[in-house]
């Protein structure tokens, strides 16, 4: 493949602009010395001992003298950036007891001041090189491990050197003090506060039950308030002694430079380091084991119900085996992909009992390796109502089936299918993956202690190995897979006395006859066994675009579509289509219908089609259907491939010609709803995602989240009369971007979207509705959560407006939400950690006149909700009053220009800037001044932003506080001053 295609992307932005620079990475000359601990030739490398896999050769692994390993590559996607990931093997079950929370806390130490960084100057730093914080910049402690990552875009050689450095210092020499402490505990608080409510205690009686009797059990990574208060800098600083230490450590490095060169910097900034002390071993992290007494095939333990009055019912049960370090040879894999197929196909099953009308909503089966502590198969479910038990048995029995009788090889064979096209599909895309998806890859082998190989390894394996793949293999392998050493079972419940830990130990000590009714028979469904969506049309205009190779196609029937055949990614072809009015369709009365389309109304079938066939005729192929409701348009997008696109287009124009209207789906879209709905109040975000549209919306009952009276109400046959008209309206665009064949693609959409009757113009009356802005007021909209009593939110949101014609406004809207962004997370951290990661975004819809805005939201303690407003005042004022200094600016500008180049070399960044642009040529022309718009400003430009959207009226909001409170309405003095990560 050539990059050539990728190049020219950029330049369509770049030229205009005059801005384009040659590359200063791959080409430079590299320094002198060759690196010292590259394992070359015969020499096995480190990640590969003990195993026969064979090597992925796009990697050079070392190992120095010191003990710290690496690994390296080349990788162009996206261009001229480096990822870079440093890997400690120190996590929560490295902790003492009284350390719990210092994994995680020494990451956030790392960031607030290190040897080549003063204090707060990380992330401002990394942005002034064009990394955003929190994407590109970001780390992740987990039980096992504490993981450093950085994207660096534009990575020069300068720019990299010191980025090395500058984690090297932050890796090697933090700054542990009680300055930095008493910095940054509160912001840890303040995220494990945000953290809090019923779904985190769900989530920690869940593992105090699984893992009993294992560190696992009471070890989670953010740590308890009593040892982050008791925190010194002393004792953090033996902690970091004793686990940040090179042989403790993995750097992987990859991107669009040449390996070596990485190597050398891995080598020229961690190659002296030595750990202080002697080395001490990771501890024990357990074994799960049976009940005293225990006896028997998979003896039942621990057992616990939780009664969560906001939380929907679901039920885990896993059988717990130990873990072990493997050799991690094929034939090791062999047995993993035959594990794989059986859950696979397990699954497949389960799916069939709930869409048949089962007493589940859903349920599903997954082995897992957790945290180096237990081999587990988990089973998972969601009873549809009071009846856990009934659901509980029923899931068993579709279980006990698969244990007592092999599967048919036509089931196998489905099975297979699938995965054939997930890995033949690896090999096709290998060229662009990205980077720091490759790095990821290596940082999670070394975690469980296993290798890497590369797709064509993958796949070969795969196929080498289909003559093992029998029902007697599949048969045991699930046998294996529903064997261990002890059951583990939690019930959750929002009913008080519904269920107890002993009614949950009985139901699993029962005996369960097998069910065979969701065994899935049936011969294959062929396309061409189905009906012609009518009489063929006629392409009528075929030309350019006007930007690129794209080009504008219309058919006699009016449908329109822009095509761009590229190489870009192979293997790929992303298809959209546009069609219908989107939120605007819906009146008052009809509302509810939204939501349940959005769930049901794919899956309700088309044709002769219904779920099940659906699913079989999309066997081995790569088929996808995506339904959304936007502002002003519905929908279907797909990630496919040349030889399917044909196929994928016949099933979208098949849900617009032939709509099928089965029941199950809508009344299944029901009751996840109606299970759904209360867990809306357990927390401020659940409040927030719930009503937050809503009320933003002046209370447009469009954009509502239909309540429990709304879905009592809701039908099949209400289902079918909203959504049958509005599948025939408004003027449809299609949009293929990808590796296909032109000419087949333009007969596919002859007889397709093309052989479509001609489209029932939308009411004018639907087209003209824009989404309101609630009135001026100085009033706070008061709403509240059931959760826990130190948790609140807070919005405030000023109108902006929409359309195309001013969309070069809503970029430079997007510089100013950034820097308004930088000054918000400022501001509220300097209150002791009175938010963890207040956010400010900026919408702009296209399609419509009205409806942009630019919001703030964070969350915090109910008490710190007026000081965020008057923060928020604050900034606005400001911004809108004084100009933003030119180093604040760049640091807003430069990340932004660096993710519009990383993000304009893949074909759905294009797709989504020219959609609507076959009947408004206009996005065309814009998408030429992208770049500019977003990155080219002034101090003045944003000042006068600010006060044309900022400053004329007040901002609307928002907050959501505890239940049986009231607003706090004056805020307390500011605390001691607190910034950085």
């Amino acid at each position: 493949m050539t990059l050539f295609p990728r190049a020219v992307r950029r330049l369509a932005l770049l030229l205009p602009l005059a801005l384009l620079t040659p590359s200063a990475t791959a080409q430079q000359a590299l320094p002198a010395g060759a690196p010292e601990s590259l394992q070359t030739g015969e020499e096995v490398p480190w990640i590969y001992r003990g195993s026969d896999v064979p090597r992925d050769k796009e990697w050079l692994f070392g190992e120095m003298d010191n003990g710290l390993r690496y690994a390296v590559r080349k990788n162009g996607v996206p261009p001229r950036q480096v990822s870079i990931r440093i890997r400690i093997d120190a996590g929560s079950l490295h902790e003492q007891d009284d350390e719990r929370g210092f994994a995680h806390l020494m990451e956030h130490l790392s960031f607030r001041e290190s040897k080549y960084l003063g204090p707060a100057m990380a992330i401002p730093t990394w942005q002034r090189l064009g990394a955003t914080f929190g994407s590109d910049t970001n780390a992740e402690t987990t039980p096992t491990h504490t993981v450093y990552k950085l994207d660096l875009p534009n990575a020069t050689p300068q720019a990299l050197e010191e980025s090395f450095k500058l984690l090297s210092g932050m890796i090697r020499e933090p700054v542990l003090n009680e300055t930095n402490l008493a910095a940054e505990v509160p912001i840890v608080l303040a995220e494990k506060r945000e953290r809090g409510g019923a779904a985190e205690r769900v989530v920690e009686g869940t593992r105090t039950t699984l893992f009993a009797g294992q560190p696992l059990a009471e070890r989670m990574p953010i740590g308890t308030e009593e040892t982050l208060r008791g925190a010194t800098a002393d004792a953090v600083q033996a902690f970091h002694d004793r686990w940040y230490r090179p042989e403790n450590t993995v750097i992987v490095a990859a991107g669009d430079i040449d390996p070596v060169r990485l190597a050398q910097l891995v080598e020229q900034w961690f190659g002296d380091w030595q750990g202080k002390g002697p080395h001490i071993e990771a501890p024990d992290f357990g074994d799960p084991v049976p009940p005293p007494g225990a006896t028997g095939e998979n003896p039942v333990g621990e057992t616990s119900v939780l009664v969560e009055p906001d939380m929907p019912r679901s039920l885990t049960y896993a059988i717990m085996r130990p873990w072990r370090k493997v050799d991690d040879t094929i034939v090791y894999n062999e047995g993993l992909l035959l594990d794989s197929l059986s859950q696979a196909l397990i699954n497949r099953r389960l799916e069939a009992r709930a869409r048949a009308g089962g007493s589940y909503l859903y349920a599903q089966v997954q082995q897992d390796d957790v945290s180096r502590s237990t081999d587990a198969t988990f089973i998972t479910l969601a009873p549809l109502g009071e009846d856990w038990e009934g659901a509980l048995t029923d899931v068993r029995a579709v279980i006990a089936d698969a244990l007592a009788t092999p599967p048919s090889q036509e089931e196998i064979a489905r099975e297979m299918a699938e995965f054939d096209v997930v890995f033949a599909s690896m090999v096709e895309q290998r060229a662009v993956m990205a980077g720091s998806k490759l790095a990821d890859d290596i940082v999670n082998a070394v975690d469980i202690r296993e290798t890497v190989a590369s797709p064509e390894t993958v796949l070969s394996v795969f196929r080498g190995m289909k003559d093992k793949f029998t029902p007697e293999a599949v048969l045991e392998h699930t046998r294996t897979l529903f064997s261990g050493d002890v059951v583990r079972s939690v019930y959750v419940t929002p009913a008080t006395g519904e269920a107890d830990a002993a009614a949950l130990k009985a139901a699993l000590e029962a005996e369960v006859a097998p069910d065979p009714s969701a065994r899935l028979e049936g011969e294959p469904i062929s396309f061409a066994d189905l009906p012609a969506i009518g009489e063929p049309g006629q392409v009528v205009s075929e030309a350019p675009l006007g930007l690129l190779g794209i080009e504008r196609i219309e058919l006699d029937n009016g449908v329109t579509a822009i095509l761009w055949a590229n190489d870009a990614e192979p293997g790929r072809v992303a298809v959209r289509v546009r069609f219908g009015a989107g939120h605007r369709a819906f009146d008052e009365s009809d509302a509810v219908y939204r939501a349940l389309g959005e769930a049901a109304l794919v899956q309700s079938g088309l044709g002769e089609l219904g779920q099940e066939e659906l699913d079989r005729i999309s066997t081995g192929r790569k088929l996808g259907f995506d339904f959304g409701v936007e502002d002003s348009t519905f929908t279907f997008s797909a990630q496919t491939r040349n030889a399917d696109l044909a196929d994928q287009l016949y099933l979208f124009a098949a849900k617009l010609a032939m709509p099928r209207w089965d029941e199950n789906p809508v009344l299944r879209a029901k009751a996840a709803a109606r299970l759904a709905y209360e867990s809306y109040s357990t927390s401020p975000s659940a409040v927030l995602n719930r009503d937050l549209e809503y009320y933003l919306r002046d209370r447009d009952p469009r954009y509502a989240t239909p309540d429990l009276a709304m879905l009592e109400g809701a039908t099949p046959e209400g289902f079918r009369e909203v959504w049958e008209p509005l599948l025939k309206q408004g003027p449809i665009e299609i949009a293929i971007f990808g590796e296909f064949d032109r000419a087949t693609a333009l007969e596919a959409l002859r007889k397709t979207f093309g052989a479509l009757p001609e489209r029932a113009p939308i009411p004018a009356e639907v087209a003209a509705r824009t989404p309101d802005f609630p009135a001026p007021s100085a009033d706070t909209v008061v709403l509240h959560h059931r959760g826990d009593a130190n948790q609140a939110a807070a919005v405030i949101a000023w109108p902006t407006g929409g359309g195309v014609e001013r969309l070069p406004e809503s970029r430079q809207l997007e510089i100013l939400a950034n820097l308004f962004n930088n000054r918000l997370i400022d501001a509220m951290r300097e209150r002791a950690g009175a938010s963890y990661a207040p956010q400010v975004m900026n919408t702009w819809p296209t399609d419509l006149q009205e409806g942009g805005r630019l919001t703030a939201i964070a969350q915090l303690r109910p008490e710190d909700v007026p000081a965020f407003f008057a923060a928020a005042d604050e900034i606005a004022a400001d911004l809108a009053a004084n100009p933003p200094t030119e180093d604040e600016l760049a640091r807003v500008t430069e990340p932004l220009r660096q993710l519009i180049n990383r993000a304009s070399t893949g074909n759905m960044f294009w797709m989504y800037q020219l959609e609507g642009s076959t009947r408004d040529p206009r996005r065309v022309q814009l998408v030429r001044s992208l770049l500019n718009d977003y990155t080219v400003t002034t101090p003045q430009a944003m000042q006068q932003l600010a006060q044309r959207h900022l400053a004329v009226r007040p901002g609307f909001r928002l907050a959501v506080i505890p239940q049986g409170q009231e607003l706090v309405r004056a805020a307390p003095p500011a605390q001691a001053e607190v910034a950085g990560r």
